[in-house]
């Protein structure tokens, strides 16, 4: 297996660097993902290389993006002995994924996600969901919790409803804190995105979706009368089978759905 120079690297926190140590756990996230020979997989956040380590070999491609420039080097010394590996020097906030995918073979993604940026990287990578196999990702608890929420429950809201549109959602394991270096203050948990070869709601009005969505939970205490005011008034609500009186919390993602196509046929 490769590993990365001893180089020392201090973690930045501006990045949101906590690089993974814990070799039992590592193997627990290959083993989860389990790359097959001609698979193209991608990796955000390589960092150290560790878990770039235990998925590479000469069968898969594999292309990492990383922003950290002092890795770089690292990186490059301990992995380009392998033909498939390429190493992007980007912000994957603003990286074109779909650049990866003209060959046809979809995309497996993975990462250790930086918290501090882990919720808006999450809405960009839904929006290549067709060209994605699958996604698997440590993130902080609290944030895979939102994407396995469902209706009632606290964390049922923006992303959850986003992400179960697009995908199935498995919360595989949690990880502590003490895995990583440094440890971070909170508790970590691996997730699997699976995208929908074909959708379940193949008729969705995608765009309307976003909106009604992002505007029912612009502020979580009140109704959706408040809420979807100037999109959707009490009529249209309730015609949809929706009490205008109740909190965007406690619907379905098919509520949802149905009033994003009701905003898009109006």
């Amino acid at each position: 297996m490769p590993r990365m120079t001893s180089k020392t690297h201090t973690p930045r926190k501006r990045f949101g660097q906590n690089f993974l140590r814990d070799d039992g756990v590592i193997a627990a996230i290959a083993n989860a993902i389990h790359p097959q020979p001609g698979e193209h997989l991608v990796e955000i956040g390589p960092g150290q290389g560790a878990l770039t380590a235990a998925m590479i070999s000469r069968e898969i491609r594999l292309d990492v993006v990383e922003l950290d420039r002092d890795l770089i080097t690292s990186l490059l010394a301990a992995f380009s002995i392998y033909p498939g590996f390429k190493l992007h020097s980007a912000d994957a906030l603003s990286f074109d994924f779909a650049a990866l995918a003209l060959d046809g073979v979809p995309l497996r993604v993975v990462g250790n996600l930086p918290y501090n940026i882990s919720t808006p990287l999450l809405f960009r990578l839904l929006e290549f969901a067709p060209l994605v196999q699958d996604m698997h990702f440590m993130l902080q608890l609290e944030v895979v919790n939102r994407l396995a929420a469902s209706p009632g429950n606290k964390h049922w809201g923006r992303l959850g409803i986003m992400a179960q549109y697009h995908c199935a959602v498995e919360h595989l394991f949690d990880v502590p804190p003490e895995a990583f270096f440094p440890p971070p203050k909170v508790q970590s948990a691996i997730v699997r995105l699976t995208p929908y070869q074909r959708s379940p709601w193949p008729d969705c009005d995608v765009r309307g979706l976003r909106t009604i969505v992002q505007a029912a939970f612009a502020q979580r205490r009140k109704t959706l009368r408040n809420n979807l005011k100037g999109i959707l008034d009490d009529t249209a609500l309730a015609g949809l089978g929706v009490d205008p009186g109740c909190r965007a919390e406690t619907l379905q993602l098919e509520d949802f759905i149905h009033m994003a196509n009701y905003l898009g046929n109006n």
